[in-house]
């Protein structure tokens, strides 16, 4: 029998393990969630409603075994208290909106005709959730999906392997019927077998593009719908009329919180000429505040990354960017917990171009480099020298350059003046190799449903 390990960044133990399921076992749960979902479709919207957020409300209960999880299974401070702000904020939001997104379209209402256009849910919907956020980035298609009336099977990244089947437990605990909300233990190779079958109706993938890939070819020909959140390597513009102390608060924190594991996490930075040295200045000394250490320790503000491989990738990207000119700053003397695995330093480097591939491919670490630039175009080309596409955060006091700087970025999201949030009212979404579909808003709802059209005539003469 094959095990699924959750290996912990804290000393690199087995935190937990689960057997993996066969192909077989897996489409028995598909096929039962299957079942459930048109019964779960017939109850009234509000009843759905409300049953969701009862089951982030017992979430919320499970707190104190959720937050000391997270920082086994991939390396957040308990200091930070978990996801529930986001969780929260999201699910309420989703909650609030629900009935509007899904209120039919009324094109008339006659004593002749009835035409209306309706949402209808896909059916079963599969959730593959990615370890860096692991509750906020499933909710984000959990709550809004269960709420349309689909049935959702949820299978989560080998890191945070725990979540799903928290997740589930909570929300069948709240009263949310048993099969409505499922939770798998699967391999790769299992995963890809099962879409194949064309047994989901949508899928939404959140990971790295080379998964991305993998999802769409595992989906070619079964016509399930895909939303795709994947890769990023977002820019930030800092222009010579910026507030620069916020500046240097926002977009360092920005770059380097949960050690820089963030989708929108900023990963390069363009400043005006006149604020690049003061901007350079301030951010160092902004980094070099961080203690490193055990993230259970409550003392902690940075803890390790979710595994060593992905500490050895961000490495390796600062020593090709030293190796081609590149200078680090931060002082390595100020961080001795860094250990050469999974704890790594915060490390900011200027003397950066774009034919580094720090500056060009995805980091996904406590770095980022800084760039000086002299002009709005020269920012705009080299925000746009990149195959991801999800935010970009813009800092100047008119919002009127703001919004035409923004209309030329190839990016999903444009930030004035705050960056890295996800404000669950907006469509989530990016372009090009970020990925496609959107999640969260009354878009979000529209993507996990249908449109269904109703022409009714009243009479036959």
């Amino acid at each position: 029998m094959t095990m699924i390990k959750c290996i912990s960044p804290i000393d690199g133990s087995v935190y937990a393990e689960r057997p993996a399921m066969s192909l077989e076992a897996a489409s028995e749960a598909v096929a039962r969630a299957r079942k459930a979902q048109k019964a779960w479709a017939r109850r009234p919207l509000e009843e759905r409603v409300q049953l969701v957020l009862k089951g982030v409300a017992r979430l919320n209960e499970m707190k104190d075994e959720v937050v000391p999880e997270l920082a086994h299974m991939m390396g957040r401070p308990v200091r930070y208290g978990g996801e529930f702000k986001g969780f929260n904020e999201r699910s309420n939001y989703v909650a609030s909106i629900a009935a509007d997104a899904l209120a039919p379209l009324i094109i008339e209402e006659s004593a002749t005709f009835e035409r209306r256009i309706e949402r209808e849910p896909h059916g079963v919907v599969l959730v593959i959730a990615p370890w860096n956020y692991p509750y906020m980035t499933a909710i984000n298609t959990v709550a809004p999906a269960l709420m349309a009336g689909n049935t959702v099977v949820i299978k989560h990244a080998t890191q945070t392997l725990l979540v799903g089947e928290r997740m589930v437990r909570a929300f069948v605990e709240a009263g949310v019927p048993d099969d409505v909300f499922v939770n798998l233990f699967l391999d790769h190779s299992t995963t890809s077998a099962l879409i194949a079958t064309g047994k989901f109706d949508f899928i939404n993938f959140t990971g790295s593009v080379e998964g991305g890939r993998a999802i769409e070819r595992a989906a070619a020909g079964t016509f399930a719908g895909v939303g795709l959140e994947l890769g990023g390597k977002d820019p930030g513009y800092v222009m010579e009329d910026a507030d620069l102390d916020a500046a240097v608060d926002t977009l360092m924190d920005a770059a380097t919180y949960n050690s820089g594991q963030c989708c929108c996490g900023i990963e390069r930075i363009y400043v005006n000429e006149k604020l690049y040295d003061a901007f350079v200045e301030k951010s160092v000394a902004w980094v070099s505040n961080y203690k490193l250490g055990n993230p259970l320790d409550p003392e902690t503000t940075l803890g390790p990354m979710a595994h060593r491989r992905f500490a050895a990738h961000v490495r390796e990207q600062i020593a090709a960017a030293v190796a081609k000119g590149a200078k680090a700053l931060v002082d390595p003397k100020l961080f001795p917990q860094d250990d050469g695995h999974a704890y790594l330093m915060p490390q900011i480097l200027v003397n950066v171009d774009h034919s580094m591939s720090f500056m060009k491919d995805e980091t996904f670490g406590p770095a980022v480099g800084i760039m000086k630039v002299k002009s709005d175009e020269e920012a705009l080309a080299l925000m746009n020298d990149s195959p991801y596409g999800l935010t970009a955060s813009l800092w100047t006091q008119d919002p009127a350059r703001a919004a035409r700087i923004g209309r030329e970025i190839e990016t999903g999201t444009v930030f004035m003046n705050r960056a890295d949030y996800l404000d669950p009212a907006l469509c989530w979404t990016g372009c090009k190799e970020t990925g496609k579909g959107g999640s969260l808003s009354v878009l979000g709802f529209q993507n996990l449903t249908r449109p269904k059209s109703y022409h009714l005539k009243k009479v036959t003469k």
